[in-house]
């Protein structure tokens, strides 16, 4: 299976796009706090898509599991090093661990079925997926902005029902609320703060706007910072500034034996 120059076994190449990723994309404790929950009292932990940690918990003995050599190398000392595989093939007998982790990262493999059926060979308790359900992800302003990131999200986020299949079992589907001052700088983290979007490195940080053109962030830059500066978008959004939570597109996903 071809992957990229770096080793990113997904769509999006992180030895191009993952430099000062954790400078925009650190865990939100309370995102963190549904995770844990969500992996009950297991002790041994498969983290598959690890990245730089983010959401990796402590106190248990995990095993990370990253193909980028960028994301590997931004995973702090504190944190177990990560294993060079991919999802598809992960290199352990089955039921190994007690629970398994998966991140922001099914948009990115390439055989969603495989890696999620390796998910749970190898895992006892529950599986727990962190990502986006595509039919959300128009709830977000940027739709109006830059309406081809949307799309490319929405295609490559696989569905609820496509998960579900996948792993072979009943599942449980939260929908989690997004802080307003979210420190994870996913796309909707920014929704009432818009400003932040404007900043290249942010945009860069989410996989999304590798995929389109230059031409089109440009656009966006330019209409949005028009819009800002003559109230144009708080007549119409102003109201997102001060919610404090916002119901997107995040989703946590459990599967239980």
């Amino acid at each position: 299976m071809a992957t990229n120059p770096d080793g990113s076994a997904g769509d999006a190449d992180y030895g191009v796009i993952g430099d000062g990723y954790t400078r925009y994309r650190r865990p939100d404790p309370r995102i963190y706090a549904a995770i844990r929950e969500a992996l009950g009292d297991s002790r041994t932990l498969i983290n598959v898509g690890a990245g730089a940690g983010s959401y990796e918990p402590t106190g248990r003995g995990v095993t990370p599991i990253e193909p980028s050599a960028a994301m590997r190398a931004q995973r702090p000392a504190h944190l177990a090093t990560a294993i060079d595989a991919r999802a598809e093939a992960l290199p352990f007998p089955d039921d190994a661990f007690d629970a398994a982790l998966a991140s922001f990262t099914v948009h990115q493999w390439r055989d969603l079925a495989a890696g999620l059926g390796e998910l749970r060979r190898v895992t006892r308790g529950p599986v727990v997926v962190l990502t986006c359900d595509p039919t959300a992800l128009n709830r977000f302003w940027l739709s109006e902005y830059a309406p081809e990131v949307i799309e490319t999200e929405a295609d490559r986020y696989p569905s609820i029902e496509r998960i579900a299949d996948a792993l072979g079992s009943a599942i449980e589907v939260d929908e989690v609320p997004i802080p307003l001052d979210c420190t994870d700088g996913f796309g909707e983290a920014y929704y009432g703060r818009p400003e932040a979007l404007l900043d290249p490195g942010a945009r860069r940080a989410n996989s999304a706007w590798s995929f389109v053109s230059p031409e089109i962030s440009e656009r966006f830059e330019n209409t949005l910072r028009s819009d800002l500066e003559d109230g144009t978008w708080d007549a119409r959004h102003g109201r997102l500034r001060t919610a404090q939570t916002f119901d997107g597109s995040l989703r946590l996903i459990v599967s239980r034996p």
